[in-house]
């Protein structure tokens, strides 16, 4: 969640649905709230993962009918890029 959908409604439909909404109120909010800057601070680490995983083209469009060969390229693009 991103501060664009930090109306009222969309972080009760969150809660309902069990998550835990870190997004920061905007800065012209009236009655802004505290939330964990640590939890915001890791969505910008998952972003950045989808990002570098999206430059390889058979994870990104998914070629593999199989599960099990989908996972392989996922995992080998995982050692790739720690070496």
């Amino acid at each position: 969640m991103d501060k664009a959908y930090e109306d009222d409604k969309t972080r009760e439909i969150a809660r309902l649905l069990g998550y835990t909404v870190v997004v920061p109120p905007k800065s012209n909010r009236v009655d802004p709230w505290e939330y964990d800057r640590n939890e915001y601070k890791n969505r910008n680490f998952v972003e950045r993962f989808f990002c570098r995983y999206k430059s390889y083209r058979r994870i990104c469009t998914r070629y593999d009918k199989l599960d099990s060969m989908f996972l392989f390229y996922f995992i080998f693009a995982l050692i790739v890029e720690i070496i």
